[in-house]
């Protein structure tokens, strides 16, 4: 059975094949605007292990992390600038790491990665941190509270906001991306989130009601698995889902931020 239909996005949004001009150009426009920010931060020896900190004004409440989407393949840091403006205006840091991109490395490879990431964060920051992450870059955020995964930082996590994810890799298998993603059926097992238990970290998955079947499906099965918060946003799709990023009274800030109110 091919799976490519059932994981296609832009085809089944409304001038959905412009969503990645736009997102570069908003990306851009707020990089300009934004004075206080470092750009490619080294976390690693390779040239694309870097990320990117857009500082808040003052003392920083702590910080949030955004792992940014495209199916392990495509885009980068510098496609989502944009989305710290939420964190920043909500007096966070915000810090958007790079990693490789298949098929330079296995699904494997880049959960590493930005499990290292976050630990050169952890050590240049100080107070909570948040994990957030949009698709693909959902899947690895919410790798990162898997039981197999073990880190110091873990305990400074006080939420991890998977938007969109892919929670399941095994359907990947059967689609024609997997030509270069190159996932086995151990591999996409052991990288799959629902495959695994997690450390007691509160977790909020995210999805829009407008999203393919099968991304609702990841969702809820992610959801079920964790016995996590799941939202489904009225009127989304899987490119505009993000959007509440931008703004640091939505209520996706707000479930990310401060789940009471």
């Amino acid at each position: 059975m091919n799976l490519d239909d059932a994981y296609a996005n832009s085809a089944y949004i409304p001038d959905g094949e412009t969503y990645f001009a736009r997102w570069a150009s908003d990306a851009g426009l707020f990089r300009e605007k934004h004075a206080d920010k470092v750009l490619g931060v080294p976390y690693g020896k390779e040239p694309y292990q870097t990320y990117d900190l857009f500082k808040t004004k003052n003392n920083a409440k702590g910080t949030i992390v955004f792992v940014h989407g495209g199916y392990w393949m495509a885009c980068s840091p510098s496609d989502f600038s944009h989305v710290a403006q939420g964190a920043v205006s909500a007096g966070y840091d915000c810090v958007l790491p790079t990693y490789s991109l298949a098929p330079r490395a296995r699904i494997s490879e880049m959960t590493a990665e930005i499990r290292s990431a976050i630990t050169a964060v952890a050590n240049a920051s100080v107070g909570p941190i948040y994990l957030v992450g949009h698709s693909a870059g959902a899947h690895l955020v919410a790798r990162m509270v898997c039981q197999d995964i073990q880190a110091d930082w873990q305990a400074r996590v006080k939420r991890v906001m998977p938007i969109s994810p892919l929670s399941d890799l095994l359907p990947l298998m059967q689609t024609s991306m997997n030509e270069t993603l190159m996932l086995d059926a151990e591999e996409a097992e052991r990288e799959s989130p629902v495959m695994h238990r997690t450390h007691k970290i509160p977790v909020t998955v995210w999805v829009g009601g407008d999203e393919r079947p099968a991304f609702l499906d990841q969702a809820h099965w992610l959801a079920q698995a964790w016995a996590a918060d799941h939202v489904i946003e009225p009127a989304r799709h899987h490119f505009d889902v993000i959007d509440g990023l931008i703004d640091a009274e939505s209520a996706m800030m707000r479930a990310l931020l401060d789940p009471a109110s």
